[in-house]
């Protein structure tokens, strides 16, 4: 938030400044940076530093161009459909006007979004499902929108939906990149340290740039709770219910797919409550035997909440059409 200081005129007929008047400052405070762009900001570069390493040292299975394939295609698709946004709403694109930096911060949700689908799928020797994955979680962005807080905003998480929509249309050959590959390479200690330094990296970003602590809190303090549930009434082992949580999987699913910050409430009760709904929509997916099921049930609380807005606008609507029609009648 910046704050802009109004400088009051001298009158007219006192043109001499007052004596008593306060020196103007030498130097004014720069104004805070957007602490969502340092997240977009530091996010991309974790990402792209834990590819790096997943490439050289972890043991990630995917051809080495693939990264480079998929956020040229981000890049690409992104700038395609804010050309074609900027031409319906007759507006300059928001990646032109402020040079270099404007277009590197414009494409950061882009970067995220390649390199996630990518790291997350696994297609074998196939890097058309990749693509498809990437392009339908970008142009998501553009498409599914709903009115929140008086302007249009996308409420489907990028990466999530276009993982979620290739294991829907593909799901006979292409799957979740299989957990090993993240420590696959790596000794005792090494395969014990990867999940602490990425849980330390995500739990600063979600506590200082984000705030979306009491989203995680919701969504781990669910996860116990249904795990215990399941384990209590349909005798699933605890164990087995509770193990998700100890792999790097749900660490990475818990710090930067779950805590989207374009894609999730900004007020704590309704992050906390949103992140209780993923887990008690993974609940029920689990009862159902659904695989993928951090995924799926991602998908489905977006939705609803994005149903849920364009539902509050119409009733929204509905009501001033009828506030103004009655204030129009006629009175007898």
């Amino acid at each position: 938030m910046t704050a802009t200081i109004r400088t009051q005129q001298q009158p007219a007929d006192d043109p001499q400044p007052k004596a008593n008047a306060a020196p103007a400052p030498k130097h004014q405070k720069e104004p805070n940076r957007d602490p969502r762009y340092l997240a977009l900001r530091n996010f991309a570069l974790s990402i792209s530093v834990f590819n790096v390493l997943g490439y050289t040292l972890l043991g990630f299975e995917q051809p080495w161009l693939w990264p480079i394939l998929a956020v040229v295609a981000a890049y690409a698709t992104e700038i395609v459909f804010e050309l074609i946004s900027a031409w319906a709403h007759r507006r300059q694109p928001r990646f032109l006007g402020r040079g270099a930096r404007g277009c590197y911060e414009f494409l950061l949700p882009a970067h995220i979004t390649g390199l996630a689908v990518n790291m997350l799928l696994y297609a074998n020797d196939q890097f058309w499902p990749v693509l498809f994955g990437v392009v339908a979680g970008v142009s998501a962005k553009h498409v599914l929108q709903a009115p929140i807080n008086g302007r249009m905003r996308h409420f489907m998480n990028p990466s999530n939906l276009g993982i979620t929509l290739v294991l829907l249309c593909f799901s006979a050959w292409v799957s979740i990149a299989p957990p090993y590959e993240f420590t696959e390479n790596g000794n005792g200690y090494f395969r014990a340290m990867i999940p602490l330094v990425i849980a330390t990296a995500g739990t600063v970003i979600n506590s200082v740039l984000t705030r979306r602590v009491p989203l995680i809190v919701g969504w781990m303090g669910g996860f116990v709770i249904q795990a215990v549930l399941r384990h209590w009434i349909f005798g699933v082992a605890l164990y087995s219910a509770l193990g998700p949580m100890t792999g790097v999987a749900f660490v990475l699913f818990t710090n930067y797919m779950i805590t989207d910050p374009g894609t999730t409430p900004t007020k704590a009760r309704n992050q906390f409550v949103f992140g209780a709904s993923v887990a008690v929509v993974y609940a029920v997916l689990m009862v159902f035997n659904v695989v993928y099921t951090l995924f799926f049930a991602t998908v489905i609380v977006c939705a609803l909440r994005g149903i849920g807005w364009w539902g509050a606008h119409l009733v929204g609507h509905l009501r001033s059409r009828r506030t103004a029609a009655t204030g129009t009648g006629v009175q007898p």
